[in-house]
């Protein structure tokens, strides 16, 4: 039997089942990045035992389709980001703020009126719940302290680059909690790093060291062009990867199926763990296993085997269920495919 050296996993998200939430809400608008009640199907003093059964079922269906390294899904999430930016202080919750969104249509998001503070650990409870119904390694997503920052309404501080470093040490506070709780991964969540690269060249990597300062454990950073979904035509290169190469962060997660990203970008990242996408999600067909497979042995062109991990391109939450699964079956075969070819 040959050693497991590649391993599968997902980037964070999951479709979440109609009974829950209003799945026509959500495909027609872009996510959200304040918590609403439109979201949900669910009265709310029962939200919390519906989103239980729906995240149970999830790690199930990771874990039926062989996936390594499982998460809760974000079930209990609007979106990637709303859960966290809308718990810290600092932030009027009754009334929201607007910001562009990198498609250039305006959103509501949180409305900075004080200074950023963590009081306590927000996905505490979820790890607890991952934890204890699954015996695989674990892995929950945050928001990043950058585009935490680039979704949101400054009425404090009047400046963007001390807004951000407040966030990363309030990223940097949750992440500690997280490990503590016996978590395997953290991912922070970064696509703002590359829909404004020049603003993270400036302060992007400063505000990401603030955020790792003292964190002991297994960290990813998560950089997209978008969810699929929405953007259909994607650059097949990164403007803003590179940089990271040198930052403390241990693993980068990238998109490489829908962009057919040109796999040399590889050595700009070749000190770090790359979790490579291999599943577009953009089109609900079923990637082939052998074409995975192919798509890796390329990317052992620039990195070691030992520093690859497989994934999906980003957040699988606006397909429909069984293809997201039928998506993850494929990934999970593959890896096991390329780790008997190694």
């Amino acid at each position: 039997m040959s050693k497991k050296i590649v391993y599968s996993t997902v980037v964070g998200s999951y479709p979440q089942p109609k009974w829950l939430v209003n799945r026509d809400l959500l495909k027609k608008r872009v996510p959200f990045r304040i918590l609403s009640e439109k979201y949900w199907n669910i009265e709310k003093n029962k939200i919390k035992e519906a989103q239980d059964k729906a995240t149970f079922e999830v790690i199930k269906d990771q874990e039926k389709a062989g996936i390594d390294i499982i998460s809760d899904g974000e079930i209990r999430r609007e979106s990637y980001s709303a859960v966290l930016s809308n718990s810290l202080g600092g932030i009027d919750y009754a009334n929201p703020g607007e910001a562009l969104e990198r498609s250039g249509h305006k959103n509501l998001v949180p409305r900075v009126i004080g200074p950023i503070t963590w009081s306590k650990s927000i996905e505490l409870e979820n790890i607890k719940f991952l934890k204890a119904n699954t015996k695989k390694r674990t892995k929950i997503t945050i928001p990043g302290p950058f585009t935490m920052a680039q979704q949101a309404q400054d009425e404090y501080y009047g400046n963007e680059k001390k807004m951000t470093f407040d966030y990363a040490k309030a990223v940097n506070k949750e992440i500690k909690s997280l490990f503590n709780a016996g978590v395997d991964y953290v991912q922070l969540d970064e696509p703002y790093m590359e829909a404004r690269y020049e603003k993270a060249s400036d302060f992007g990597i400063e505000a990401l060291e603030i955020a790792l300062d003292g964190v002991v454990g297994q960290t990813i950073l998560h950089i997209c062009f978008g969810y699929g979904h929405f953007i259909k035509d994607k650059s097949s290169k990164y403007n803003f990867l590179g940089e990271l190469n040198e930052s403390s962060i241990d693993c980068i997660s990238i998109e490489g199926a829908q962009p057919n990203l040109d796999l040399s970008a590889l050595k700009k990242i070749n000190s770090k763990k790359i979790m490579l996408g291999v599943i577009n999600l953009a089109e609900d067909k079923i990637e082939n296993e052998n074409d995975i497979v192919n798509r890796a042995i390329e990317a052992f062109k620039y990195i070691e085997p030992n520093k690859l991990l497989l994934a999906p391109d980003c957040g699988m939450k606006y397909l429909e269920r069984e293809i997201a699964y039928n998506k993850l079956k494929v990934l999970a075969k593959a890896t096991k495919i390329l780790n008997q070819k190694i």
